[in-house]
């Protein structure tokens, strides 16, 4: 008797099993024929033959034999008896050979019992049959099974029960619980398989819903666009508003956020309360551009050429602009890092974006930040409030049509915060090109992607831009203009942007070169050139009301009429003076529109060692003043009886002008020094510096501003701290070459230099 292992198959005693001929062929390892007695063994675990051991089978088999081989690739087994496996031995070919035993079953069925409960089960099954497809041929097979065991072998392949519950149905001696357990097994296949049909055809029948809606909503779409075509005038503004969504290019949850206002703005209608907002709110954001642009080649030398014609001077800020576009170029980005230009206003900060997006060939867009005090400027309102709209970068975004402008943000130094929160903090984000990438702005309540913009940022002073926020951005120092930078922006821009404003040209009115001069030096008191521009203006303006009375005429203008042309009096720049007087010290002070001189006076009147500090100054430089009294009294013990005598009355005018920082330092110790010696500094010597208690004289900022001042106002000579030197690189040549710098270290230096001599110096 051949053996025939088995696996996953619901084998029972007397029923019949379909198998196909190739594969059971292969299971029997030899040609098996029609009428050849098998015996079945059921497998514990799905195995190869080659893999087959003894203990591999359960040890209870089924005897059977092949009854048919059809033509259409199919064998059938009718199933006999049970059989214990009493021996199994597999040789080395993988022969299969079994010793067994007889094993009967328990008769203990109910006949008619079982008879109508049969009956009932294949009258379900039935039932089950005529919900598929050739459902009659099943049934007619359903009705030529006489047993539970014939109708469990044939539904084997779809019942779905583990190998061990198989087992356990064959295992079973007693007939009554055998059938219990078949039935059991069947009915749940009945229902499952009800359900599964059920939930089929009901997905089914949404599928067919949904492909009909899809089939009738492009018929519509094809017949809306015939429609658009003919009779463009006619296209209603919802109509407009959702092909514009369709063309926009927006990221699919963008597009999911304007079709769900969309379809509520139509059950709303153009009359409901909230159309307007959502009205307005689809607007702006199919107004967006949403498309990446492709990153340009940009050449260097064109661009270079851009910076310079429209700026003069500027020579390491455009060295910084060109290696930021060598980078872009060679990485294919569009943006790179965050550059923050500093310096006095008039300068050119803003303007130089304006020559970059120009070089780059790309779209210009300027947010103006001075006095945002609201957070919702930078990321927009929600549009649960009323009037809510987009903050300022997306509004900007949108202007400038592109996703790639390049965007000044003007004067961040402005911004402050208040209890609508953190500007400061919002803009964090903004600039940040590890997040930047999906800004949401609160109006949109979409991601949108900024990494494409290059962000250009402008300030006059660091001193109130947040740590987190400056470390983000690359500084880049504009320094003030010299007289002779002033003269050539004067000539090359301002003059002839002046008069094409007022519809003249160089060939209407002439500017003598000793009249632009002195426009520069006495009408003008700044770093940049804003005032400048301002004169310009107004002398243009003259001579357009002199032209026009003089029907054409060309008009000169001389150094002698400037004061007839602009209607103001020069300005009074501040001189020093040919001879000093004792503590009086010229210094030198940064300020916001440029570097300036200063005196630090001092005067002695009697009293018992008081000190007086005027001239609106701020803490920093008020302790600047009390280490200069301490420092004075350390180096000229000989002269302590000056202060315990005298009170000490110090005043840096102009008394109206807010004055703080620590650069003042050995001006004011020179300035006490040379009171309570009696020595007088001449005027032509200035100075700056912060003085530390031991001494030292320590670095400061503003050098170029300051230096420039000095060469302006008469001085030969400046003392500057030895640190500072490197910092000699940024001053103009003319400016260096007009004065004699000389580096200090320690406030002794500067004594001496000064021709003050301390104690020590005098023993010595």
């Amino acid at each position: 008797m051949t053996a025939i292992p088995i696996y996953n198959v619901m084998v029972l005693p007397h029923s019949y099993i379909y198998f196909q001929t190739q594969n059971f062929r292969s299971l029997a390892g030899n040609e098996v024929q029609q009428g050849d007695h098998i015996l079945l063994l059921i497998l514990k675990e799905e195995t190869g033959r080659d893999q087959i051991r003894p203990d591999s089978f359960y040890p209870i088999a089924v005897e059977g034999s092949v009854t048919e081989i059809n033509a259409e690739g199919y064998l059938v087994v009718r199933t006999g008896n049970r059989a214990r496996v009493e021996e199994v031995h597999v040789d080395e070919e993988a022969r299969i050979t079994v010793r067994t035993s007889s094993l009967y079953d328990v008769d203990d069925l109910d006949r008619e019992d079982s008879r109508k409960r049969l009956l009932e089960i294949k009258a379900e099954l039935k039932e089950l049959a005529s919900r598929f497809r050739g459902g009659n041929v099943m049934q007619t097979m359903i009705d030529q099974y006489s047993t539970i065991q014939e109708v469990a072998a044939i539904l084997s392949p779809w019942l779905s029960i583990s190998n061990e519950e198989r087992y356990a149905v064959l295992r079973e001696d007693r007939l009554s619980v055998r059938f219990q357990m078949l039935e059991k097994i069947i009915y749940e296949y009945a229902e499952v398989t009800k359900v599964t049909t059920d939930a089929r055809e009901q997905q089914q029948e949404d599928y067919q819903k949904v492909y009909r809606e899809q089939a009738l909503q492009k018929q519509i779409d094809y017949l809306q666009k015939e429609l658009d075509e003919m009779h463009p005038e006619k296209v209603s503004d919802l109509r407009k508003l959702e092909l514009k969504i369709g063309e926009s290019g927006m990221n699919e949850t963008a597009r999911r956020e304007c079709e769900k206002v969309l379809n509520r703005l139509k059950q709303e209608g153009m009359n409901g309360q909230e159309a307007g907002m959502l009205y307005d709110y689809l607007d702006f954001m199919t107004s967006l551009s949403w498309k990446k642009e492709e990153p340009k080649e940009i050449a260097l030398d064109q661009a270079e050429k851009v910076l310079d014609e429209d700026h003069f001077g500027l020579k390491k800020v455009k060295e910084r602009i060109i290696q930021q576009i060598a980078v872009m170029n060679l990485k294919k980005q569009q943006s790179g890092s965050i550059l923050l230009f500093v310096g006095a206003p008039g300068t050119g900060k803003t303007s130089i974006g304006k020559s970059i997006a120009k070089a780059l060939g790309r779209k210009y867009a300027r947010v103006s930040l001075g006095g945002v005090r609201d957070e919702a400027d930078i990321r927009g309102h929600r549009r649960t409030y009323i009037g809510a709209m987009a903050g300022r970068i997306m509004d900007g975004i949108q202007k400038a049509a592109v996703s790639n402008p390049v965007m000044v943000l003007d004067e961040v130094d402005k911004l402050s915060s208040s209890y609508n929160g953190d500007p400061a903090s919002a803009l964090l984000e903004v600039l940040d090109p590890e997040q930047n990438n999906s800004f949401t702005d609160h109006y949109m309540n979409v991601p949108y992607d900024l990494s494409d913009v290059l962000f250009i940022c402008t300030a006059n002073s660091v001193d109130t831009i947040p740590s987190p926020l400056l470390n983000r951005m690359e500084l880049i120092q504009f320094q003030g203009y010299t007289p002779t930078e002033k003269f050539e922006i004067a000539k090359r821009h301002l003059l002839p942007k002046a008069l094409s404003s007022v519809g003249l040209t160089e060939e209407n009115v002439e500017l003598t070169e000793d009249a632009l001069r002195t426009i520069i030096s006495d009408y003008t008191r700044e770093g940049g050139v804003r005032g400048l521009k301002k004169r310009m203006d107004t002398l243009c303006r003259i001579a357009a009301v002199r032209s026009v009375r003089g029907q054409g005429e060309k008009i000169r203008v001389e150094k002698s009429e400037l004061r007839d042309f602009l209607d103001m009096h020069p300005l009074n720049h501040r001189e020093v003076k040919d001879e000093g007087k004792p503590g009086v010290v010229t210094g030198l002070a940064w300020t916001a529109v440029g570097g300036e001189i200063l005196y630090v006076e001092t005067l002695p009147t009697k009293g018992d060692g008081k000190i007086t500090i005027t001239g609106q100054l701020g803490d920093v430089m008020k302790e600047s003043a009390q280490i200069a009294v301490s420092l004075v009294k350390s180096m000229f013990p000989d002269r302590i009886s000056v202060f315990k005598e005298n009170d000490i009355h110090i005043h840096v005018p102009d008394g109206s002008t807010p004055k703080d920082g620590p650069s003042a330092g050995i001006t004011l110790t020179t300035a006490i020094a040379s009171l309570v010696t009696g020595h007088a500094v001449t005027p032509r010597i200035a100075m700056t510096g912060e003085v530390s208690l031991e001494g030292d004289v320590n670095p400061i900022g503003g050098l170029p501003e300051k230096l420039m001042a000095a060469q302006r106002a008469g001085v030969r000579k400046v003392l500057l701290p030895k640190d500072n030197v490197d910092d000699l690189r940024d001053v103009p040549e003319e400016v260096r070459e007009k004065l004699e710098i000389v580096p200090v270290e320690t406030v002794e230096e500067v004594l001496k230099l000064t021709g003050i001599k301390s104690a020590a110096a005098a023993q010595a």
